[in-house]
């Protein structure tokens, strides 16, 4: 079911400014026990809303890790988006107009702030656990650091405790293309429509990589007769692009790409590994064999990181999209994990 928090509570950024209301969209799937610790808190990832059933298949079902018949799960739209929460999109009740390229920097840190303020709004105190995937898992892991006592387990899937230099290029790309399409900085919702396409055509790389790519996207044999159609990776792309800028903005991707380079969750904390430190709940920390994002490696020394935190490894050729499809093997391991955390 879909909700909406209002506040018109000013909302200090850090970066110094402030939203002078703040409106979050929620979804929420099952039924609350009295104390709300049946609530499992879900994070999205860049482009997804806070419909979890709409955008992870198979996963808010019977019987699944997301079971509404035992949990009352909650996914909140991430402040920037275009999804009904406070974005760029929204009006700039100062102004009397949409924020548009004004709209102000935002944090990771900002997110979850945003979280919190839900959270306690609902009268949630603990939960069950917090699950994030990809920038889901930046939202979760500063959400965890800075309230620990709040969840009693930990789910973190292709992710990270900051934004690496690798994936700050990958971002930095995706905006190359976004600012090349002069239209962006009109004030309209459409502005840098094809800027935006390009920029997800190139995100689409990293995110399913050469065994993605390989394995869906193979022609047909080549006769002299069709040799100079296009190819099926071509359509592709630019299938991917223009169903992207069909649903989204150029100014909250941007937006949220400033936002998932200043992830450190180390930061003003004495460093990643203390943060990291104060994460004493069961954690489950998630890897994907083919992901290009955040490879096994950098998965696993998250996991060294958080004290008792267990590593589980999916094995997919749709890299780091693998949190995605593989809906299974998801289910199977955090169904272990959640079985196991209940018996402590």
């Amino acid at each position: 079911m879909k909700h909406f928090f209002h506040s018109d509570k000013p909302f200090t950024l850090e970066c110094g400014q402030t939203l002078p209301e703040i409106t979050i969209t929620y979804h929420t799937y099952g039924t609350p026990n009295e104390d709300c610790s049946n609530c499992i808190w879900v994070c999205h990832a860049l482009t997804a809303n806070s419909d979890v059933a709409d955008w992870w298949p198979k996963t808010v079902e019977r019987g699944k890790f997301l079971d509404p018949e035992k949990n009352f799960i909650i996914c909140a739209n991430i402040i920037g988006s275009c999804y009904g929460s406070t974005g760029p999109l929204s009006t700039n009740t100062t102004t009397g107009a949409p924020w548009y390229d004004k709209f102000p920097a935002l944090t990771i840190r900002d997110m979850a702030k945003a979280h919190i303020l839900l959270a306690d709004h609902l009268g949630i105190k603990r939960m069950a656990a917090i699950i994030g995937s990809s920038v889901g898992g930046f939202q979760a892991i500063e959400w965890a650091v800075e309230q620990p006592w709040r969840f009693a387990s930990l789910v973190l899937i292709a992710t990270d405790a900051y934004a690496s230099p690798w994936t700050v290029a990958i971002d930095e790309t995706q905006r190359m293309a976004i600012l090349a399409d002069t239209t962006y900085g009109e004030q309209r919702a459409s502005a840098a429509a094809s800027g935006l396409a390009a920029a997800r055509a190139i995100g689409m790389l990293s995110y399913r990589g050469a065994s993605g790519y390989n394995k869906t996207q193979h022609d047909a044999p080549r006769t002299d007769a069709n040799l100079w159609d296009l190819r099926r990776a071509v359509t592709y792309q630019r299938h991917q692009g223009k169903k992207l800028s069909d649903r989204f903005d150029a100014y909250s991707y941007i937006t949220i790409l400033n936002a998932f380079d200043t992830h450190d969750v180390g930061r003003n904390r004495g460093g990643i590994e203390q943060a990291l430190s104060s994460l004493t709940m069961p954690t489950i920390v998630i890897g994907i064999t083919t992901d290009i994002i955040f490879s096994p490696g950098e998965m696993k020394h998250l996991a060294s990181l958080i004290p008792g935190a267990r590593y589980c490894e999916i094995e997919s050729e749709y890299g780091h999209d693998g949190f995605l499809v593989e809906n299974e093997a998801l289910n199977n391991i955090i169904l272990e994990f959640r079985g196991d955390v209940a018996n402590i």
